[in-house]
C-alpha cells in the first residue's frame, strides 16, 4: 500500500501500523469498508492461517492510550483539601458555639 493510500484511509497510517504483522481481518470487517477497499484487501492477502496454528498468535496487547479516568484531574486534587476544610469548619463551629 502506497503512502498516498494511507492518506485516503479514514484512520490514516496509524491504524494500518497497529494491525501490521497480524491478522487484521476482524478489524477490517468491523469498520465496514467499501467494495473498492475490499478489492485492494484481496490483493494484499498472503494466505490463510492453519487452524492448528491459531493458538500461536499473540493476544492483542493492551492499549497504551491514556484516558482522563487514568489520570487524576484538578477535581481530585481539590476534593480532599475541600473535605478537610469542611470538617475543620464544622468542628470549629461546633466547639466555638459551645464556649459562648
Amino acid at each position: 500500500m502506497s503512502p498516498s493510500s494511507w492518506r485516503s484511509t479514514p484512520g490514516g497510517e496509524e491504524v494500518l501500523r497497529e494491525q501490521a504483522g497480524g491478522d487484521a481481518t476482524e478489524s477490517f470487517e468491523d469498520v465496514g469498508h467499501s467494495s473498492d477497499a475490499r478489492e485492494i484487501a484481496q490483493s494484499m492477502m498472503i494466505g490463510e492461517l492453519h487452524p492448528d496454528d491459531r493458538h500461536k498468535i499473540a493476544a492483542k496487547e493492551e492499549s497504551h492510550v491514556t484516558t482522563l479516568e487514568d489520570e487524576p484531574g484538578w477535581f481530585s486534587y481539590l476534593l480532599l483539601p475541600a473535605l478537610i476544610a469542611a470538617v475543620i469548619t464544622l468542628l470549629y463551629r461546633i466547639f466555638s458555639g459551645d464556649s459562648e
